[in-house]
């Protein structure tokens, strides 16, 4: 090799392309790997060289992620280790009061300047009349500074992660000041939590007082562990690259981008293998990152715990994404005043949450509802005392809700499916402790008022809402019947496979606010994400014909195939899954290898021409 292909070689190495990101997916991440790890088993038993090293390596695979927005990554790493040590340093509370305020608000700063950007200034321009236009200042004060126009500065791209990495910093800034946790001592250390290569960009976040306490153990992998390290990297491969990617590209993205050219059984179809797709793709990276850190001696948290096995949506959101719904309790509902009282918080939230959807919607009356919501609440809450806790408790779980919404992106599409999720939360708490004959009255006043909107004024919205609580109904009729004859008695695998199904059609239908508005450039998501919704609410509810389904799912039928056996793999009890993951990771070695090279096989016959970025990479 001569010193021009030299040149080339390093040059494309040490080289930033956003076409071909750092991925997974990808062989030259499992090259990197390699490399990270041949160099890791020599220095595994230096703490500080060990750490350092993943350290730098981390901040690599990040440039090679997102390029120069690593220096976004090292400047979050610089404030955070300072104020942590200035809150544990300070002896007043009122002190470390005020250096966790600092942390806190410089962290959200920077998350806001580039992710909602877009919106603050969709919002000036619609309270004074302007026609500003949003300006990378970042951009352009590095351009004046060097004297180029290397970087574009009519738009602020999204860091890949920094939703991540920002709530982990603040979660290590808080269990300072909560006690949970000793300050790191070391720069490069906290460096190395901040910026661990395998969850950096898709999570799970990791708490402080979680992943701290690994940075001083020393090296240890069981013949067993390395098994199960194996497995879920093997398992995180397949879910992505056969489900999420083979789905999304041979059938969702279809749908999604062009509603209106498929009938309304294609439309319902590509709402609920989203569900799959978007559950393998974000769970699969989960499972790679658990592998990856396992092999070099680290545990990183469960982001998943079969979601779609939720017999409601509370249980939903104890099984789905659990590191970020854990981090909104403890780092926001709990804060807020929980299940306890509200807080001056609970207030700012109520109104910047109102502020938010008044500028989303562009409409007045979305405030007049929203006032006369709030206005109803103090009412229940001043003429019924007793029913007032729960009045503030439900509040600020919709806060919660609302705000992990906007956490996805500053879009209408975001905010509905926070607050629809919310809604199924709160209703469920109620709907528990009804009893039959509340809970057939109230279905049934439901679904009666559906039939009169049908007769009245029909329209897809109304045709699905009349099909949705005419089964609801009839189910919970059915159930009360069967309890009143058999005096009680409930055939419990019955009520529970009906409560997952009805819990899965319900998260999918809130699904469709989710998908609209992903993938999309702030600026454009709004319109363009509620245009997709309604078009495939419009699809939906319209009139089919039946006759053409059974050409629909021949022509489709791999993926209806794939579809099936993800949800019924997805479905087998959790006792089954432990005892074929631990029996794999207890294969002799070369039988295992073997099992590597197969999968790797299979997995090359399902990879399309253009790799697909893991979803959760846009938050």
């Amino acid at each position: 090799m001569n010193l021009e292909n030299l040149k080339i070689f390093f040059s494309t190495i040490f080289s930033f392309d956003e076409n071909y990101p750092l991925l997974f997916t990808q062989f030259y991440f499992w090259a990197f790997f390699a490399l990270v790890f041949a160099v890791f088993a020599l220095v595994q038993n230096r703490r500080l060289l060990r750490n350092s090293f993943l350290f730098f390596a981390s901040l690599f695979f990040y440039y090679k992620t997102s390029g120069l927005f690593v220096l976004i990554l090292i400047l979050s790493t610089l404030y955070g280790f300072f104020i942590g040590k200035s809150i544990h340093k300070a002896e007043k509370i009122g002190w470390k009061k005020f250096h966790l305020t600092i942390g806190v608000v410089l962290n959200l700063a920077i998350l806001c300047y580039f992710k909602y950007a877009y919106f603050f200034t969709d919002v000036y321009n619609t309270l004074v009349h302007s026609d500003y236009v949003v300006i990378n200042y970042l951009a352009q004060w590095t351009n004046e500074l060097s004297g180029t126009n290397y970087f574009d500065a009519s738009k602020i791209l999204l860091p890949v992660g920094i939703s991540f990495y920002t709530f982990q910093n603040i979660s290590y800034l808080v269990d300072i000041y909560r006690q949970k946790v000793e300050p790191v001592g070391n720069m490069l250390d906290f460096g190395f939590y901040v910026s661990f290569f395998p969850q950096l960009v898709a999570g799970p976040i990791v708490r402080a007082n979680q992943f701290v306490p690994q940075l001083y153990k020393k090296f240890h992998l069981s013949r067993r562990q390395f098994g199960i390290a194996v497995f879920w990297i093997l398992n995180g491969l397949l879910k992505k690259i056969i489900l999420s990617d083979y789905l999304a590209v041979n059938f969702v993205d279809r749908v999604f981008n062009n509603p209106l050219l498929f009938t309304g059984f294609e439309n319902l179809s590509a709402l609920f293998i989203y569900s799959l797709q978007v559950y393998a793709d974000f769970s699969g990276y989960t499972d790679i990152a658990i592998g990856v850190a396992m092999l070099m001696g680290f545990y990183l948290p469960v982001n998943f715990n079969s979601p779609y096995k939720a017999t409601n949506a509370g249980n939903f959101w104890k099984r789905w994404h659990i590191s970020l719904s854990t981090w909104l309790k403890d780092y926001l509902y709990i804060p807020l005043g929980g299940n306890r009282t509200a807080s001056v918080g609970t207030f700012v939230c109520i109104i910047s949450i109102v502020l938010i959807a008044v500028m989303l919607s562009g409409s007045i009356y979305v405030a007049g509802v929203t006032a006369a919501i709030a206005l109803i609440l103090w009412l229940l809450g001043h003429f019924f005392p007793e029913r007032k806790k729960k009045i503030i408790t439900n509040i600020n779980l919709m806060n919660t809700m609302l705000l992990g919404g906007l956490w996805h992106g500053a879009s209408w599409n975001f905010m509905i499916w926070g607050g629809l999720n919310g809604i199924g939360v709160v209703l469920f708490k109620y709907w528990r402790n009804w009893s039959d004959l509340v809970r057939v009255i109230l279905t049934a006043l439901l679904f009666g008022l559906f039939v009169v909107l049908e007769w009245q004024c029909p329209a897809p919205v109304v045709h699905i809402g009349l099909v949705w609580t005419g089964i609801i109904f009839f189910g919970t009729l059915v159930s009360a019947i069967y309890t009143w004859c058999t005096h009680g008695h409930i055939i419990k695998w019955v009520q529970r496979a009906w409560s997952i199904l009805l819990t899965f059609v319900f998260i999918t239908f809130t699904r469709l606010f989710f998908r609209s508005g992903s993938n999309l450039n702030p600026a454009e998501a709004n319109e363009t994400a509620w245009n997709t919704a309604k078009n495939m609410v419009n699809q939906i509810g319209s009139k089919w014909d039946i006759s053409l389904i059974p050409n629909i799912v021949y022509e489709y039928r791999y993926v209806f195939l794939m579809f099936l056996l993800g949800m019924i793999i997805h479905w087998l009890p959790t006792n089954w899954k432990r005892w074929y993951r631990l029996n794999f990771a207890m294969l002799p070695l070369w039988v295992m290898g073997l099992a590597v090279i197969i999968t790797v096989f299979v997995l090359y016959q399902f990879i399309t021409a253009d790799l697909q970025p893991f979803i959760y990479f846009q938050f």
